[in-house]
Order: structure tokens, then sequence, then C-alpha cells
């Protein structure tokens, strides 16, 4: 029988090797993308940065999902939970039809915010020490939005 006290201590385990690896090649996209927008011909440039939009919207939309599956776990859920990840999601959409230089700016301003959100978030539900990965992904993840959209 699992106990409050024992799922605490499960939930406050440090992220599986797996998922740091998992994280870590995650970023590959990012970096390579702010990295050929500045390095290809001007007529593959508008794919470059569409195909960085979109992946970094998907990033956006599944970090909503951490906090709907958070909301679920709670036997009293918190709108917020629910509400802030669709927001995030809608907001990653409304992003990826904008122009590459500002929809590629909204998302790394999207991928800060989540950051902020999860810091305040992750440990109320056991998962402060995940922080320290997200802090690292959502760094490089938001300064590539940056970068990418400065070169478009």
């Amino acid at each position: 029988m699992v106990t409050a006290e024992s799922a605490s201590v499960t939930l406050n385990l440090a992220p599986h090797p797996l998922a740091l690896r998992l994280g870590y090649a995650g970023l590959i996209p990012f970096v390579l993308g702010a990295l050929l927008t500045w390095l290809v011909r001007p007529d593959a440039h508008p794919y470059v940065t569409d195909a960085l939009a979109k992946y970094a919207a998907l990033i956006v939309s599944f970090l909503g999902g951490v906090h709907w599956g958070l909301g679920q776990r709670q036997a009293l859920p918190s709108p917020s939970r629910f509400v802030w990840a669709v927001a995030v999601m809608l907001l990653a959409w409304i992003a990826v039809v904008m122009p590459p230089y500002a929809g590629l700016a909204a998302l790394g301003a999207l991928l800060v915010a989540c950051y902020v959100v999860d810091r305040r978030v992750y440990p109320a539900h056991g998962l402060g020490t995940w922080l320290v990965l997200r802090f690292r992904l959502s760094a490089v993840a938001s300064l590539s939005c940056f970068i990418a959209a400065a070169g478009s």
C-alpha cells in the first residue's frame, strides 16, 4: 500500500537518468534551429524558422500538459492548473502563426514564463528536484528562440 509519505519520497527523487538524457537531447532542435537560422541560404530560411517555431510550440504545449497532469492528481483540483495548461498552448499556437521574428521571440518568452510558473508550482507537488533540469533546458531553449528571432 502506498502511503502519502512514501508517495512524497518517490516524487522528491532526482530526475531519472533517462529523463535527463532525453531532456538534453530535446535541446538539439533548438540549438540546431538557432544556428541554421543564421547559416542557411535565404530560400531555406523560412523552413528553418518555421520548423524551430513549431518545435518550440510543441515543447510549450508539453510543459502545459504537465500542469494538466498535476491538476488531475489532486483530490480537489485547482482550476489554475488546467487554465495554465490550455493558456500556454493557445499562446504557443498564436506565436506559430506570427512572423518568425515576433513568433520566435514570443515562444522564447513563453518558455521563460513556463519556468517561472513551474518554479512556484513544482515544489508544492513534490517536484522541486526537477527545477535544476527545467532551468537548464528552459535557458537554452529560450535563448535559442531569441537568437533565431534576431536572425529572422
